[in-house]
């Protein structure tokens, strides 16, 4: 198995949160030919005073690119998405996007990592360790069903896949 290095990304959207999760993977992969994705969990939301469900994913970015440049990219992303990141409350509403970069990690090296030891967004570790697993060659079965999602007439969401991005004729989605 190859090693990989990049990292590890929470995202999250309550507010047209089905179009906006494609969304969010279509912008990263403008930037990055290759992300890795869990399965999306469709969960209530944690923190906050809101009636609008979340979907949820954890993404692996294959990337050498620095720690700085990647959160610019994931703040551009959620600018572009219609989030006010100047907003004070904004941890607190409902959002289009976020994404947040959780660790650097390297596979196969990280693959003992446990969501509990990233993240204290405990509604994310089922996620992460789902990726973790897929990115070591192991797997690890969820008791929550994924949500099923739509690009570029391409399904995912209903367990961790790799999409790739081709350059060659338009800009295809490959699963």
């Amino acid at each position: 198995m190859n090693s990989q290095s990049g990292y590890l990304i929470g995202i999250g959207s309550n507010i047209e949160p089905h179009d906006n999760i494609v969304a969010i993977i279509n912008q990263l992969l403008e930037h990055f030919s290759r992300i890795t994705v869990s399965r999306v969990l469709l969960l209530p939301p944690i923190g906050m005073n809101s009636q609008h469900d979340f979907l949820n994913v954890v993404v692996f970015i294959e990337t050498d690119i620095a720690k700085e440049k990647l959160k610019d990219i994931c703040n551009a992303i959620e600018i572009i998405l219609g989030r006010d990141r100047n907003d004070p409350t904004r941890k607190t509403k409902d959002r289009t996007a976020d994404l947040d970069i959780l660790t650097a990690a390297q596979f196969p090296k990280d693959s003992e990592l446990a969501g509990h030891s990233i993240t204290d967004e405990y509604f994310l570790y089922p996620l992460l360790d789902e990726i973790i697993a897929y990115l070591s060659g192991k797997h690890i079965s969820l008791k929550q069903e994924g949500v099923t999602l739509m690009s570029m007439n391409l399904a995912f969401g209903q367990t961790a896949t790799t999409i790739y991005r081709q350059t060659d004729a338009s800009n295809k989605r490959v699963i």
